[in-house]
């Protein structure tokens, strides 16, 4: 999409309830603007959905694989976080997590799953399959504080990548190889 940059933090807010996802979309927004006020949250009302927007739906990991790098490329930088609700109808928030976590596109993405039941052993298989956090609804503020560091990360690590790269690109302007390079053929008077 072209709108992403390097100081945006992206959230895919996954829920079948329109009330759920409002309400997620406005904590995310309400706790993250301190921290970043290019903060961006898309809600999806299903898994499928979900899957559709990263480019996952039908998709084989050989399909993926060979996908274009520049649209891998720009749906990882769109999407720094899903949080995404258990019970949804087709397609579970654990379904929803295991194909994130079974692409080699998105398996670094944090997921984070919310329920209003406490189930121990549902909650134990979510973290052990890979999800960040396990929230129990309705979530708090307090909840999505604890996201914090994890939305700080993001921008930090997104403009620490940025920041290396320029200095990389910096560096090569300005070594010694590629200085004599340049002037090898000018002589000094």
């Amino acid at each position: 999409m072209g709108m992403a940059s390097h100081s945006q933090f992206h959230v895919l807010a996954v829920d079948d309830s329109l009330i759920d996802r409002k309400l997620i979309e406005r904590l995310l927004k309400t706790s993250s603007y301190q921290v970043n006020p290019f903060f961006l949250v898309t809600a999806v009302d299903s898994g499928s959905k979900a899957l559709e927007f990263l480019g996952l739906n039908d998709m084989n990991e050989d399909e993926e694989r060979n996908s274009s790098v520049a649209s891998h490329d720009e749906q990882q930088a769109r999407v720094n976080l899903i949080i995404t609700d258990y019970c949804m109808p087709g397609m579970t928030g654990y379904d929803l997590l295991r194909k994130i976590k079974q692409s080699s596109s998105f398996k670094d993405i944090p997921v984070v799953i919310m329920s209003s039941e406490n189930i121990p052993s549902r909650i134990n298989r979510c973290l052990e399959d890979g999800a960040e956090e396990f929230f129990l609804k309705p979530v708090q503020l307090s909840d999505v504080t604890k996201l914090k560091p994890r939305l700080m990360k993001g921008i930090t690590s997104k403009e620490t990548k940025s920041n290396v790269n320029k200095r990389k690109g910096m560096e090569e302007i300005h070594s010694p190889d590629r200085t004599r390079a340049r002037y090898k053929e000018l002589e000094v008077v």
